[in-house]
């Protein structure tokens, strides 16, 4: 009896624990300045959660970002992840692709 009363209060300890865990995952800053200072063009760029299985939408949209400018993306796409692969593809036809960025912890991204 002792030992099933035990392991209820563990178990709505883990629940509380993790309901915290998450809410503050939700409260973190997820807006990247991404810049552009390569000398092309970005016509294209996608960030998604690591483990998607495929690049999102083109976040750029009908947009380009020339050399020499920036953007500021928010990454929160409601999933909670805070590391994402980023593409990027240039006017010249080159493609840069950065696996495993960590969107919460850094406030600009340069390609160079």
């Amino acid at each position: 009896m002792v030992y099933s009363k035990v392991r209820a209060v563990l178990a709505i300890a883990l629940v509380i624990f993790g309901l915290a865990g998450a809410a503050s995952a939700d409260n973190l800053d997820r807006r990247v300045r991404i810049v552009n200072n390569t000398g092309y063009t970005i016509i294209h760029f996608y960030g998604s959660h690591t483990d998607a299985n495929s690049w999102q939408e083109d976040i750029l949209g009908n947009s380009v970002l020339p050399s020499g400018n920036s953007v500021t993306v928010n990454f929160d796409d409601g999933t909670g992840y805070c590391i994402f692969d980023l593409r990027a593809e240039f006017d010249d036809g080159d493609v840069l692709e950065k696996f495993g960025v960590n969107v919460c912890e850094i406030g600009t991204f340069t390609y160079n």
